[in-house]
């Protein structure tokens, strides 16, 4: 992983871990269900910027040098996974 995305991603993954326990924390406390569901969704925005920041880095590391060599195929194939599984979201 490059550099310059290395510590945003384990900055944001820290703070997602942090608000998942505050999420247990709410449901062990009985806390309001609309709040609860609000944290969650709040997890899976930050979760879903980690998945771009990693993207961005796959891209620019591994599909270039992919792409470059003799492995367009395969770059070719994890990109429709890729693609496949965000669309599912």
């Amino acid at each position: 992983m490059q550099k310059k995305h290395e510590k945003p991603v384990l900055n944001r993954l820290k703070r997602i871990e942090g608000q998942i326990r505050g999420i247990a924390r709410m449901v062990e406390e009985d806390k309001y269900c609309v709040d609860i569901i609000n944290q969650s969704s709040a997890v899976r925005s930050a979760l879903s910027s980690v998945e771009d920041i990693l993207l961005e880095n796959h891209l620019s590391e591994h599909v270039i040098h992919q792409m470059r060599g003799k492995e367009a195929s395969r770059a070719t194939a994890e990109m429709i996974a890729i693609f496949k599984k965000v669309k599912k979201k």
